[in-house]
Formats: structure tokens, C-alpha cells, sequence
């Protein structure tokens, strides 16, 4: 028998279970390469703008693990992830759910780097036999192979694998070059009057790229199709206003990742790089789109170096349609 405590009680329960839900924001999460830098910049100011909350989103950018950002997006754990085109390329043709859907980066970043002192080192035939302080990746040997061939030299050089720890090695002489982006160490390097000269990949036989990648995977994209575009478009959104107003960007950033983004100099002074390079945005306005020029070059020099490798890890013998990996209904509309 109830009393009548009970039966009040239980009314006001089912006059609560009644009523609809408020709406609640869709979950959507992503994963980053690194730990937070100014590649990663649109995310956070679209995050800390309300970009997200007004399409209705409800994002979380997990923080950089040693698993790959591409693995995570495969496996669901992930929604999107931030990629490489090359990492893209080599996960996807081993048989990862892996499409990319926003260029983050419209060039290539990247540089071959090497102390200014060195006056024995004046073009690319000059590494020759010389020590390059690495992280470990077939794409550097292809890379740096090529580019001492197209210079006339052999491409003969000797590898230790330092990850990071590169960096310290190639300043205090331990190695001969390494690879660096210029918007983060080489702007870093400038920063602390560190004086180093560079060769730009693309001036010597290796294609141009879009460097960093948003991906995601086709089961998310068609299981997701809404969701997904109003994620690109306030992301680009975000990318947009850091283009537009860096210092404030800038400080959005900062403000969010304030226990490892310490150095607001080199934050400021990387983005600045970013925004007058171009590398966020074209001179003619181009962002977060793909050019498929570059899409299908690098795959091609990826493959003639036989680094795409099937899920057996066998050389593919015939190059995939790469204009397959990149769905144009998410670059279209930007």
C-alpha cells in the first residue's frame, strides 16, 4: 500500500519524465598530433568563441597521446584527428578508415635545417656524408634522398634516429642537419638567436603538400553527414578569426592550454608566421581547402618511393585514386 507522501512523490516524478528533454549539443570529439601549438589554433578559438555551441556542438579536443591521431580516428575513438598528408597516405593505403576533410596548412611547413656556421654546407649535394638527426619515418629517407639527388649529389648520408632530441643535437653539433617546421622551431630558433639556413623541400624535387590535415573516417562522415559539415564550417570559422586577429587568437590559445603554453613570444611570433606566410590562408583567400594539384602529386612521389604499403606490408604495385581520400562535399562550401 502507498501512503500519500508516495503517491505525491511519484506524481511529481512522472509529471518530470513527461516533459521533453531540453536539446543537448552533439558530442564530437578530436584528436591532436602534438601537444597544443598554432596548427591547432582554429580549433581552440572556435571552442572559446562559441563557434561550436551555436552549430549546435559539443567538442572536445583530447589531448596528444603516443598513439597516432589517425589510429585513434580509425578505431573510433576518435571523431576527427589531426593528420599529415603523409601519414594520411600511408595509414590509409595499409587499410585505415581514414579520409581527410579540412587543410589546415595550404603549403608545406617543413625545411631541411642546418646551423649557419656551417660554411662547408651551401646547397643540398653538400650533405652528402653527412649525419642527419632523424625521427625514424621512410618519408625522410625518400625526402632527403631526393632532395640531394635533384642537386647533383648521391643521397648518401648517415641516420641517427633522436626524435626531438634532434634539435639539442643539431645545436651543440652532435649531427649536421635535421627537419624542422619553420613556423614553430624555426621561428623558435630565431626567437633565442639561434642562426641556421635552410632548403625548402619543394625547391628540389619533392612536391609540395598541405602539410597538417583535419581527418576524419567515412564511417564517421556518413554515419554523421550533418554533424560533420557544421564541425568543418566552425572550424574554419575559427581559423578564419585567427587569421583576422592573431594577437587575440593568440591569447585565446594561451589561455586555454596555460599549464604547457608558457611562452607567449613564441606563440605570437608563430602565428605571425603562419598568418604572413600564407600557410593558413592563401594570398587569394584559399582556406582549409584542398588543392588536388598537390593531393595527387605527393601521393605520387610517395608511391615511386614505394612508401605506400598495403595492410601485409607489401609495396603497392598500382597507385591508388587518391582524390578518393579527401570527400570534396566537405571541402566544397569552403
Amino acid at each position: 500500500m502507498f501512503n500519500r507522501r508516495q503517491i505525491i512523490a511519484m506524481a511529481i516524478i512522472a509529471s518530470f519524465t513527461a516533459m521533453p528533454a531540453f536539446a543537448q549539443n552533439t558530442p564530437v570529439s578530436i584528436a591532436l598530433d602534438w601537444t597544443p601549438n598554432t596548427n591547432h589554433i582554429g580549433l581552440f578559438v572556435a571552442q572559446a568563441e562559441g563557434y561550436y555551441a551555436e552549430a549546435g556542438l559539443d567538442v572536445t579536443i583530447l589531448p596528444y597521446s603516443d598513439t597516432a591521431a589517425g589510429t585513434l580516428v580509425a578505431n573510433r575513438v576518435a571523431d576527427f584527428g589531426i593528420m599529415g598528408t603523409v601519414s594520411l597516405y600511408t595509414q590509409r593505403t595499409a587499410g585505415a578508415d581514414l579520409f581527410a576533410t579540412f587543410a589546415v596548412t595550404q603549403t608545406e611547413t617543413g625545411r631541411v635545417v642546418f646551423n649557419a656556421g656551417r660554411t662547408d654546407i651551401q646547397r643540398p649535394s653538400d650533405l652528402d656524408g653527412l649525419t642527419y638527426g632523424g625521427f625514424g619515418s621512410d618519408w625522410e629517407t625518400a625526402l632527403i634522398n631526393t632532395i640531394i639527388r635533384h642537386d647533383g649529389g648521391e643521397g648518401a648520408f648517415e641516420t641517427v634516429t633522436l626524435g626531438t632530441s634532434a634539435y639539442e643535437a643539431l645545436a651543440n653539433g652532435a649531427v649536421d642537419f635535421t627537419l624542422e617546421v619553420c613556423t614553430w622551431e624555426g621561428v623558435k630558433a630565431e626567437l633565442e638567436g639561434v642562426a641556421q639556413r635552410a632548403f625548402r623541400y619543394a625547391d628540389f624535387g619533392v612536391p609540395d603538400e598541405h602539410t597538417t590535415l583535419i581527418g576524419s573516417s567515412r564511417t564517421y562522415l556518413d554515419a554523421n553527414q550533418e554533424t560533420a559539415a557544421a564541425f568543418i564550417a566552425a572550424t574554419k570559422r575559427g581559423y578564419s578569426f585567427a587569421v583576422d586577429h592573431p594577437e587575440a587568437a593568440a591569447d585565446i590559445i594561451i589561455a586555454a592550454n596555460a599549464d604547457v603554453l608558457t611562452d607567449r613570444a613564441l606563440i605570437v611570433a608563430s602565428l605571425k608566421a603562419l598568418v604572413e606566410g600564407h600557410y593558413l590562408r592563401t594570398s587569394d583567400g584559399a582556406l582549409g581547402t584542398f588543392d588536388p594539384v598537390k593531393m595527387a602529386a605527393i601521393g605520387a612521389f610517395m608511391f615511386e618511393a614505394g612508401m605506400l604499403k598495403d595492410s601485409d606490408g607489401n609495396a603497392l604495385a598500382v597507385a591508388p585514386d587518391f582524390s578518393s581520400y579527401y570527400p570534396t562535399a566537405y571541402a566544397a562550401d569552403q
